[in-house]
């Protein structure tokens, strides 16, 4: 696609047919009623063209936009859609309007304005804003057609609200910051993430005004959560990159009324399905009630399916950690070592388990959820070989890290729990 569009800026002179300034209005009357390019066509700058009938970009046609382009119906590109400067799209109309093609369209500035319907715009093509999108009226329906919006790097939005967003998936590409335009069912529900570490990293969002729990069971939640939201939910995931992101969701009233008005805003955090583990995994929370928003502690430690959720305040520890309390070392894949949440951001750590007569089975230095985890086999002084597990019941753990608040000289924390050890 890339090499595609360069070689637009060869065929400009070429144009078989070239709008010039000025303002025009096309209608075409034939047995389709459609305008149909099936060669080379451009908008110049300062020249505004209107489309009463549906436009077809045929799949050898090539449409560029540099100037201002009124689409008042339906809108096909199997072809070409592209600009060279920059030009303005504006989908308006007073009837549901279709997106579609099998090519993707690149836009400068779009505008979508329709107020026929809420789902005034079906999309079932791929479209992609290169600098801004104006949200102004009508929902963008992408998620019952098929369709996807991207948004090129440094590309935003604006004016999106319950009346006009995206429904459906977003594609977000490059290293700046950026708000989901997402929502579903009527409701602007927005994820933000924090700008990830290179221009090729994509991050897609979709909200979903659903129960999360008979996919995602709730029962399956471990550690400090306590309530999880049974309304709605964020999927977030990383499609090209390596980056991970600080997460911002909102609560709101609207959509989960019973769950915010039971919940101490302090005590929301966000949380992950972590599928590998199978269970919803705390990933930390920053709660701004003057916003409505919970952040992330820090950068997610995986991607997926999101929501928020209550915990136990008083079992987080400084820094955001929570512990899990459980270790069953007989290969099924769930819990299947002692996990502690957030511990890849104090590297310098020293974890010691105990035994109930304080013996030591297992030490170990910059403790982490990858390749130096207590799997609950001994490595300590018992009798027992390190190739064993270590027999059902509960141990005690002391872990100790250096932590800083706000930039403050670090302090060491200290602490100590139990865990069970399950080794049937």
């Amino acid at each position: 696609m890339i090499q595609q569009r360069m070689m637009i800026q060869k065929l400009r002179l070429g144009m078989q047919c070239i709008l010039a300034m000025g303002v025009m209005i096309v209608s075409t009357y034939s047995i389709e009623a459609q305008m149909v390019n099936q060669g080379e066509l451009t908008i110049m700058p300062n020249t505004q063209v209107g489309v009463l009938d549906p436009i077809d970009n045929a799949s050898s046609g090539i449409w560029m936009n540099d100037g201002e382009l009124f689409c008042y119906n339906h809108f096909n590109n199997d072809g070409m859609v592209d600009f060279l400067n920059e030009g303005l799209t504006r989908f308006e109309g007073s009837t549901v309007q279709r997106i579609t093609g099998s090519s993707e369209s690149f836009f400068y500035d779009l505008l979508f304005n329709n107020g026929f319907i809420a789902l005034a715009f079906q999309l079932a093509g791929n479209i992609t804003v290169e600098n801004e999108a104006n949200f102004d009226t009508g929902v963008v329906d992408g998620q019952n057609f098929g369709g996807l919006l991207s948004f090129t790097a440094g590309a935003d939005h604006i004016n999106t609200s319950d009346n006009s967003h995206m429904d459906g998936t977003v594609i977000k590409n490059g290293d700046n910051s950026f708000d989901f335009p997402i929502g579903n069912a009527g409701q602007y529900r927005p994820a933000t993430i924090n700008a990830p570490q290179n221009v090729l990293d994509q991050i897609t969002g979709r909200y979903i005004l659903e129960n999360s729990d008979p996919t995602y069971s709730h029962g399956s939640a471990v550690g400090v959560i306590e309530r999880i939201d049974n309304t709605e939910y964020w999927v977030v995931e990383r499609t090209n990159g390596n980056s991970n992101v600080v997460l911002t969701l909102g609560w709101d009233a609207d959509t989960s009324p019973s769950f915010i008005t039971a919940a101490n805003p302090n005590s929301l955090h966000i949380i992950r399905w972590d599928a590998n583990q199978g269970f919803w995994v705390d990933e930390g929370g920053i709660p701004d009630a003057a916003n409505q928003t919970v952040t992330t502690i820090a950068e997610v430690s995986g991607y997926g399916v999101f929501t928020l959720a209550t915990v136990s305040v008083e079992e987080v520890l400084p820094g955001g950690l929570v512990s899990y309390n459980a270790v069953s070392p007989n290969g099924n894949g769930e819990n299947d070592f002692f996990r502690i949440d957030g511990i890849e951001r104090f590297p310098n750590n020293t974890m010691e388990v105990f035994n109930r007569w304080g013996v030591p089975v297992y030490k170990t230095k910059g403790y982490n959820l990858t390749d130096n985890v207590f799997r609950g086999f001994s490595e300590g002084n018992l009798t027992l070989g390190g190739s064993e597990p270590l027999p059902t019941g509960t141990y005690f753990y002391v872990l100790t890290y250096e932590f800083s608040e706000n930039g403050s000289t670090p302090r060491t924390v200290r602490k100590t729990g139990f865990l069970y050890i399950d080794a049937n």
